[in-house]
């Protein structure tokens, strides 16, 4: 069967920036250093490396799931520490917006990342099939006609991270997929969590403007 090649670059690139984000976090809403976060994401992705070019693709996803579970608990403890520093008024408008917003844009990142890395068994399973015709996801291309595909070279279309990212977009954003429907459960479960995460961000935000105004 052929076989097709899944840029990682997009993911790590989202790691790291994942990293970068919580650097710009005001200091009451982080733990440890400022750059824990950007260390770990380089200290896992440097064996990753190694290991995706020695062929143990196994051990290399078992090392992509701490290290997101390790990011996704940052970004947790953060939005906690927000939760709790808004009574005190602790934060000026602005301060509160940025940090809101870094938020945000963190989850939207992680979600990404944890579809990218479970659906269909991760990108390794993925680029070794020809065709992508089942997974935790139905994408648009995956429901049209043989016919429709060959005339549209996408027979062996497959998603790749930017796909995933604008899913997780519009988790965060509209509360919903859009255009791609989640099969699986554990895809609904982590949609329901995204989702909430982002309404809960909004709605301290949201919150904190009317006690200002």
């Amino acid at each position: 069967m052929d076989s097709k090649y899944e840029p990682r670059w997009p993911a790590v690139l989202a790691l790291f920036t994942i990293g970068g984000l919580y650097a710009a976090l005001p200091a009451n809403l982080i733990i440890g250093p400022r750059w824990l976060p950007f260390l770990v994401a380089l200290g896992f992705n440097i064996p990753m490396f190694f290991l995706k070019n020695q062929g143990r693709h196994g051990h290399n996803q078992i090392l992509s799931y701490i290290l997101l579970g390790i990011l996704t608990g940052f970004m947790l403890v953060s939005l906690t520490l927000l939760v709790f520093s808004l009574p005190r008024h602790q934060e000026a408008p602005v301060v509160l917006l940025r940090s809101a917003v870094l938020l945000w844009v963190t989850n939207i990142l992680l979600f990404a990342s944890w579809y990218w890395r479970l659906d269909a068994g991760g990108p390794h399973r993925r680029e070794a099939r020809f065709e992508h015709l089942d997974g935790a996801f139905l994408f648009p291309p995956m429901m049209l006609e043989k016919g429709v595909k060959e005339r549209l070279g996408l027979i062996a279309w497959s998603p790749l991270f930017v796909d995933y990212l604008y899913l997780s977009f519009n988790t965060s954003a509209a509360f919903s997929t859009t255009d791609t429907t989640p099969i699986s459960r554990w895809a609904k479960v982590l949609m329901i969590i995204q989702a909430g995460v982002s309404l809960a961000i909004i709605s301290l935000l949201a919150a904190r403007s009317v006690n200002i105004l």
